[in-house]
């Protein structure tokens, strides 16, 4: 893997973890491109490396939240979507993410089994066409309780971690897609859904890329570091600038323009990929 190569993936990674439009469709749309074989156990392990990257960025847009729900003493946030509240605690976390890491954790030999370029593809327009029922039923039918994060009660945690596990059990829906609109059906305001999204994002994606990595640390040789630690920093740096413009236009990129997007990735999925 050329350094060129780890910087396009390390982009990908960065655009795509956080959004609801697939990391994981992107991938390995991206990889077949490239000509690389995205279930190679170098390109896993690439994957959970830059991955990481992700993590740690969403981790320190949010980092005054988090040391707050430790319990830790905090700087001055800069921002209001980062402003440490008394309401949020670390039940709402728990209740969003213990449904999902049960269920992967039960199920993971199953998941594993799953794993296809037709199960993305299809996961892809289900997904998009699931973020097309949440926005018509948030604007139609629920009544919006929580329109800023502060606001959302145990039972809507619990529903969005519920609705986490669809993504957990089908490769390709989108773990940002599941969340961000299993909170509006809930109840939850469009901004309130992606800042608890990408919360909970932290712990459940550093408890599944731990797991993974111990599993695929093998891979990595010195001749690689390289080329990882530049997609690592990459991912991190792409992500965060991602995560910051999401929040500022979270208002004109409504969740629909998302699931326009994903089927147009489906189409163009099935021609380099399935055909």
């Amino acid at each position: 893997m050329s350094i060129i190569v780890a910087i396009i993936l390390g982009i990908v990674e960065g655009l795509t973890e956080f959004i609801p439009v697939s990391s994981t469709g992107h991938m390995i749309l991206t990889a077949r491109l490239l000509g690389f074989d995205d279930q190679s156990p170098e390109m896993k392990t690439f994957e959970i490396v830059i991955q990481l990257g992700a993590i740690l960025a969403i981790a320190w847009v949010y980092r005054y939240r988090i040391l707050n729900l430790l319990g830790l003493q905090k700087a001055r946030p800069v921002s209001a979507a980062d402003r440490p509240s008394s309401r949020l605690n670390l039940i709402h976390i728990l209740l969003g993410i213990v449904p999902a890491l049960a269920v992967g954790y039960i199920f993971k030999d199953h998941i594993k089994s799953l794993f296809s370029a037709s199960t993305v593809l299809w996961a892809l327009v289900v997904g998009g066409l699931f973020m097309l029922f949440a926005e018509w039923y948030n604007k139609k039918k629920a009544r919006v309780t929580a329109r800023e994060i502060d606001e959302i009660s145990y039972q809507q945690a619990l529903m969005i971690g519920l609705f986490q596990c669809i993504s957990v059990l089908w490769p390709g829906f989108s773990r940002s897609g599941s969340t961000i609109a299993g909170g509006m059906i809930s109840g939850t305001s469009y901004k309130a859904s992606a800042d608890f999204s990408f919360l909970i994002a932290v712990p459940i994606m550093v408890a599944v890329s731990g797991y993974e990595l111990l599993d695929s640390y093998k891979e990595l040789s010195s001749d690689m570091l390289l080329t990882f630690a530049i997609g690592f920093i990459v991912s991190f740096i792409v992500a965060y600038l991602v995560v910051i413009a999401f929040l500022k236009l979270i208002q004109k990129v409504q969740l629909r323009h998302f699931a326009y997007y994903r089927f147009v990735l489906a189409a163009i999925f099935w021609i380099f990929i399935m055909n």
